[in-house]
């Protein structure tokens, strides 16, 4: 009789994969939901005011769809994508071909490293303080992720012999709201092109900028990867993934895209079409009626900036120091103490924000406060941090 076949031992993805780290957030969540006011909940930062009409109104008009859509997007919709680019993100020239509807933004983080072939042995270096899918991603895929913020960290990384394969870049942060400069953009995207480098840059908060220097209404604007100051009109491995889901509280509808090197996009689609990651129509047709419609960003983000100009000064007040922050869904903030610890003061007060400690270890002594509440929750901030003044 012969020897069983003997097959090696299968790979265990979930194994690799970290604890989902809002589960650890469930005695807190009870904590805070015991206040007798309630709770204010913080900690997620999912969009809680409706849906513009102009976007329902386009989802309802493409109810009737009986036929497959298409992968790559409807010519359409790809052409309302490069104009905004062109419009609100300083980017004019973008080739429509260039540009790939997603199932919302978290989807392409997540599954970009193995779309892009990467393996064992590849890196895939994303922010030190970041949004944990990064990671997530890279693990997926088998590839390595690595914390790295500066092109002298990419570089020890490299002489190291971790080869670097793909950089996540994120600005504005999720966590942090910091905002990359154009010219830290532009060096990074240097160094990545003098070694082949895939940069993807993830600028899903880019309409939510804050300061003088990033708030769109006083002549501020984020920069982009494909912004011509920074690549030189030259859209070559680079990708920037984008989403509605804040600016347009789109959450729900998932829908987001892809744009950057039309090479790339292309291998993508190809994969995607096999795959069948495909955006539904009515979504298309939603998302190209968000991106023609500034008018309702324009009144999302003053509804933000009122909740933060009522949270900023009360966490202040109790003794907060908000760090970074100048765009974005977030007040990234730190009383000088374990993150943990200041997650339980504020859960006596009714109050759940993120701890730091899940964006990376460096952000082990903030929280990450959201804006998404509701008008009458965030009122209740100030008077529930009074006792901290």
């Amino acid at each position: 009789m012969s020897a069983p076949t003997q097959h090696p031992p299968r790979r265990r993805v979930g194994a690799s994969l970290p604890d989902f780290p809002w589960d650890s957030l469930a005695a807190a969540k009870a904590r805070a939901a015991a206040h007798p006011g309630g709770i204010v909940d913080l900690s997620v930062g999912t969009p809680v005011d409706a849906t513009p009409a102009v976007v329902a109104d386009a989802l309802r008009s493409a109810a009737d769809a009986p036929g497959y859509p298409q992968t790559h997007g409807t010519p359409a919709l790809r052409e309302t994508v490069a104009s905004w680019f062109a419009r609100r993100r300083g980017v004019p020239g973008l080739d429509p071909d260039g540009v790939l509807p997603t199932v919302g933004s978290k989807e392409l983080v997540a599954w970009l490293p193995l779309l892009l072939g990467l393996g064992d042995g590849d890196v895939v270096a994303h922010p030190a303080v970041a949004y944990p899918t990064y990671d997530v991603g890279a693990r997926l895929a088998g590839a390595t992720p690595l914390g790295a913020d500066t092109v002298e960290e990419l570089d020890a990384a490299w002489e190291a012999g971790r080869r670097v394969r793909l950089l996540w870049l994120n600005s504005p942060s999720n966590p942090t709201g910091a905002v990359r400069s154009v010219g830290e953009l532009a060096a990074l995207v240097d160094w990545a092109r003098a070694r082949d480098v895939v940069v993807a840059s993830d600028e899903c908060y880019a309409e939510l900028g804050w300061d003088a220097a990033h708030d769109t209404t006083r002549g501020g604007l984020v920069p982009s990867v494909l912004d011509p100051r920074v690549c030189g009109g030259d859209h070559t491995g680079l990708l920037v993934a984008y989403s509605t889901s804040k600016q347009s509280n789109l959450a729900g509808y998932r829908a987001a895209f892809l744009a950057g090197d039309v090479a790339l996009v292309r291998e993508l689609l190809e994969l995607r079409k096999h795959a069948g990651m495909i955006v539904p129509w009515p979504v298309q047709v939603a998302l190209r009626a968000a991106l023609g419609d500034d008018e309702h960003v324009a009144a999302q983000r003053e509804r933000y900036r009122a909740r933060r100009e009522v949270l900023r000064p009360a966490l202040e007040r109790a003794g907060f120091r908000v760090d970074a922050s100048a765009a974005g869904l977030y007040l990234w903030s730190t009383r000088g103490e374990p993150c943990r610890t200041t997650i339980d003061l504020l859960a006596e007060r009714g109050v759940l924000a993120a701890p730091g400690d899940f964006y990376g270890p460096p952000g082990a002594r903030h929280v990450r406060i959201a804006l998404t509440a509701t008008d009458e929750r965030i009122g209740e901030v100030p008077a529930r941090l009074a006792d901290l003044a």
